[in-house]
C-alpha cells in the first residue's frame, strides 16, 4: 500500500490541477488539504512529512475529482479570505474577488476623511463581504447591507456573527432600496456602495466554466448590455444619498464610459470618476453628490 505524505499529496495535487488547466493550482491544493486534514496552511510546511490516513485520503480524493472538474475550491471548502477576513461561502453567493478589495479600499478611506458617525447602504451584498470589510476598518459606523436572495444573507449573517459584527451591520432581504422604510429608517447613507450584477449576456455565454456553471446566475447576469442594475440604482439613489454623500459601484473592465454618461445623466453628481483597478481595467464608478 502507497504511503502519502502531506509533502507528496501536494505535489501530486498541484501537478494534478496544473495538467487539469485548474487556477492557481498549488493554492488549491493547500486549501484541499487544509480543509481534509484540519490544518493551517503553515502547518502543511512544519509537518510536511506527516503521513495522511485512508479515511482522509479518500475525502481528499472525492474534493481533488471535482476540483479538477473546476467546481469553485472556495465552495469546495466553504469559505474564502477577503481583505483578510476569513469568511464562509456557499453556492448561494459569489466568492469574493481580490478586484472587490479595491472598491473596499476606496469606500473606507472615504469614510474615515469624515467627522462623526458615518452611516453605510451596501447593495446586493452576497457575502456581506462588502459589509463587513468596512464596518471592521472604520469606527463609529452603521451599515445596512441588502440582498433580494434569503439563500445569500444567510450566508452573510454568518459571517457577520462570526466576525463580531452583528452590532454594526444590520442584514435586509429586498431588492436593492426597497427595504429600507422612509420614517422607520434613517433614509439617507454618507456612502452607498455595491458589487452588482453586471455581466451582459454575450459575456456570460463566454465566462469560464468554472463561473458560469457554479455561481449564482442572478447575481451575475445583468440584461443585454450589463447595465440594467447600475440604471435601476441610479433611478432611486438620489433619494437615500446625503447631499454631501458619495456613491460607489464596481464595474465591469469595459464600462467604465457607460456607466459615467449614466451617472451624468442623473443630473445628482458634481464628481464623476472612472477608476481603474491594478491590472489598469476599469473597476470603480466613484460619483460625489
Amino acid at each position: 500500500m502507497e504511503i502519502w505524505t502531506i509533502k507528496k499529496l501536494l505535489e501530486w495535487v498541484s501537478d494534478y490541477f496544473q495538467t487539469n488547466g485548474v487556477d492557481s493550482p498549488r493554492l488549491s491544493a493547500e486549501l484541499l488539504l487544509c480543509h481534509v486534514l484540519n490544518l493551517e496552511r503553515i502547518q502543511l510546511y512544519t509537518l510536511y512529512d506527516r503521513v495522511v490516513q485512508a479515511e482522509q485520503l479518500a475525502a481528499l480524493r472525492a474534493l481533488v475529482k471535482r476540483g479538477a472538474e473546476h467546481e469553485p475550491i472556495a465552495y469546495l471548502v466553504g469559505r474564502c479570505e477577503f481583505y483578510s477576513l476569513p469568511l464562509k461561502i456557499t453556492p448561494d453567493c459569489l466568492i469574493p474577488r481580490p478586484e472587490t478589495e479595491y472598491l473596499v479600499e476606496k469606500a473606507i478611506m472615504f469614510l474615515r476623511g469624515r467627522q462623526g458617525a458615518q452611516r453605510v447602504l451596501d447593495l446586493c451584498t452576497g457575502s456581506g463581504c462588502i459589509a463587513a470589510a468596512i464596518a471592521k476598518n472604520v469606527k463609529d459606523i452603521q451599515v445596512i447591507a441588502t440582498d433580494i436572495s434569503d439563500a445569500a444573507l444567510k450566508t452573510a449573517a454568518a459571517n457577520i456573527e462570526k466576525l463580531k459584527l452583528a452590532d454594526r451591520v444590520q442584514l435586509l432581504c429586498g431588492d436593492l432600496f426597497d427595504p429600507i422604510i422612509e420614517g422607520l429608517d434613517k433614509a439617507r447613507f454618507d456612502l452607498i456602495v455595491s458589487n452588482p450584477p453586471y455581466v451582459s449576456e454575450p459575456e456570460y455565454a463566454g465566462l469560464d466554466k468554472n463561473v458560469r456553471d457554479y455561481e449564482p446566475k442572478d447575481a451575475l447576469l445583468a440584461g443585454k448590455d450589463g447595465l440594467d442594475v447600475y440604471r435601476r440604482i441610479l433611478q432611486r439613489v438620489g433619494d437615500f444619498l446625503k447631499p454631501d454623500g458619495a456613491l460607489m459601484l464596481e464595474i465591469g473592465y469595459a464600462q467604465g464610459p457607460a456607466v459615467k454618461e449614466l451617472l451624468e445623466q442623473t443630473g445628482l453628481f458634481t464628481d464623476i470618476r472612472i477608476e481603474k483597478d491594478p491590472a489598469r481595467n476599469d473597476r470603480i464608478a466613484l460619483a460625489r453628490k
